[in-house]
């Protein structure tokens, strides 16, 4: 059976070679000299090739030994990294984080938690994924996304955790050109008749629009539906009707296009959500940070 080369003898030999002295090369290894001699000489006789020449003063390196001693310290020193990244691995400060963001959490979470995290976790690549609440909680529980940012509440939530990071509260999304857009506040029931642009029944906020409708006395006219928030506001512009959006969305509300808060205070909220299966360090740091951000 081929005897397997150990770092602990490659260790040796270098530290042999820089001092040139089996005393002065046990001394810094913090072992007795017997040891480094048996260890030494197995070595060579694994390699088949002689690495010193001994004498009375000490040790120097054969031809052999020259060759390999650069290939010695750089084995060193690349085990020496690998025993780091597994450790910065499994403390979450290296390796790849894959994060899925619901639209309306560009507007103030993301820019809030993504340059603290980057801070503190420099080592970490960072791979975001824009998508609904119900399809980044899919995508957890499936081992597609580490950590999420959604809104709640989430109709799925038997497979993750969340933890609420942000209060926000729906306003109305009204054309410039409609009367109610001039109004500080605008009751819900003045909408009943308006047309409604809502966001697909995957999302969360499709829900939540229906259920303030309802709250309200009505059951809402829908003209369209649109997957992203950055399309419901366009639809809005283009006067095909009225919406519900969260408030945080004022800062990227399109030209034509006003925000009105509601009598009836609709609140909402999003939250970073975990897969419960798995216990990733990135994604607890990634967590940590969105849960502790102002």
């Amino acid at each position: 059976m081929k005897a397997i080369m150990e770092l602990r003898q490659l260790r040796y030999f270098v530290m042999l070679a820089e001092t040139g002295n089996f005393h002065r090369a046990a001394e810094r290894l913090n072992m007795s000299q017997p040891p480094l001699t048996v260890a030494i000489r197995k070595l060579e006789e694994e390699l088949g090739a002689a690495l010193f020449v001994r004498s009375a003063r000490g040790v120097t390196l054969t031809a052999a030994g020259r060759a390999s001693l650069d290939m010695a310290r750089a084995t060193l020193a690349q085990a020496d990294r690998f025993r780091e990244a597994a450790h910065e691995g499994a403390v979450g400060e290296r390796g790849r984080l894959r994060v899925g963001f619901i639209g309306s959490a560009t507007f103030e979470l993301l820019p809030r938690i993504i340059p603290e995290y980057r801070h503190r976790y420099p080592g970490v690549e960072l791979v975001l994924e824009e998508s609904t609440s119900v399809e980044i909680a899919r995508k957890l529980v499936a081992g597609e996304l580490d950590v999420g940012l959604v809104r709640l509440p989430l109709t799925e939530m038997a497979a993750v955790n969340t933890t609420a990071i942000d209060a926000d509260e729906l306003h109305a999304a009204l054309p410039a050109s409609s009367p109610l857009a001039q109004a500080g506040i605008v009751p819900l029931q003045a909408l009943a008749q308006e047309p409604f642009i809502l966001q697909s029944r995957i999302s969360v906020l499709h829900t939540v629009t229906l259920s303030a409708c309802h709250a309200a006395g009505f059951v809402p006219i829908v003209a369209q539906e649109a997957a992203q928030l950055s399309a419901v506001l366009a639809l809005v512009r283009s006067g095909l009707g009225v919406a519900l959006v969260p408030a945080r969305a004022a800062r990227s509300v399109p030209q034509d296009v006003r925000l009105v808060r509601l009598a009836d205070r609709v609140p909402i909220e999003t939250g970073v959500a975990l897969p419960r299966t798995v216990a990733d360090p990135l994604a607890r740091n990634f967590a940590r940070i969105a849960i502790n951000s102002d």
